[in-house]
């Protein structure tokens, strides 16, 4: 069996007999070159807008129509978003009626200018409601589509002793392990919903199945660090993930929250 980093020669046997090194053994070692890590984005900011029902077709369209506005923006990381609530994960979860966006920027004068952009525009006239919420990460670890979108916060105390925080989490699902995923979810996000301290939780996805994801909203960092480390069901499922090998990739971030405004099915968070 060929080992991990090995082009399969090293080891073999010459015809001859006796054992000859091959090259695996005798070249010298090459430097692998690290990604560099992205630098921690000066805010990221959530749009999340609500449509009624003869809207939905619309929304479905800008979903296409918005990459292009963003691939041109100022924009060094983003997402368009499907929504759902985060029960079971699954395409029955969908909530064809809120769409969103997640950007981040190296600049908070091009996060203010995006507000004016054709495609924010587009969207405040066909919705019904908006919320937008306004973040600088405090933590992270993982990857999102291979990126490091908010990079490598370290957290420093007092960051969000004062405030409300936010917390992302993704995962792109391993195939075949979706099932054992599926059936773990529903007990989390039941105990999730009676947790002291939410304000509001929402699933978030690229696609209905496979790339999973939550947005959440806390009055504070001891609430988010209550379910995180100290709830029975959540805990289970972080050991699960571990154990099992549930994803093929995954990200977890936590954010201040530096502005909030709008509605969110009819209410402020």
């Amino acid at each position: 069996m060929v080992g991990p980093g090995s082009d399969g020669r090293a080891g073999r046997r010459p015809a001859s007999g006796g054992y000859r090194a091959g090259v695996a053994d005798t070249a010298p070692a090459v430097p692998v070159a690290l990604p560099r890590p992205e630098p921690v984005p000066a805010v990221v900011v959530l749009h999340v807008w609500g449509v009624s029902p003869r809207a939905v077709p619309l929304a479905v369209a800008r979903m296409a129509l918005d990459r292009r506005h963003l691939r041109t923006s100022p924009a060094r990381f983003w997402k368009l978003l499907g929504t759902g609530d985060g029960r079971t994960f699954t395409p029955r979860d969908a909530d064809p009626g809120h769409w969103a966006t997640l950007t981040t920027w190296d600049d908070p004068a091009d996060a203010a200018a995006f507000e004016r952009s054709p495609a924010v525009a587009a969207w405040d006239r066909l919705a019904h409601e908006r919320l937008r919420v306004e973040m600088v990460p405090v933590a992270a670890r993982g990857r999102w589509s291979g990126r490091a979108p908010f990079g490598e916060p370290e957290p420093r105390r007092g960051t969000t002793a004062d405030g409300p925080v936010a917390s992302i989490t993704r995962a792109r699902i391993r195939l075949g392990r979706g099932r054992a995923f599926w059936r773990a979810v529903p007990p989390v996000s039941t105990d999730l919903q009676q947790v002291p301290g939410l304000r509001l939780a929402v699933g978030i996805g690229e696609a209905p199945v496979g790339l999973q994801g939550t947005f959440s909203l806390w009055d504070d960092a001891a609430s988010l660090r209550d379910f995180a480390h100290r709830r029975a069901a959540h805990r289970d499922v972080v050991e699960r993930t571990a154990r099992e090998g549930w994803y093929a990739e995954e990200l977890f971030a936590r954010f201040a929250v530096r502005d909030l405004a709008g509605t969110y099915r009819g209410a402020t968070p």
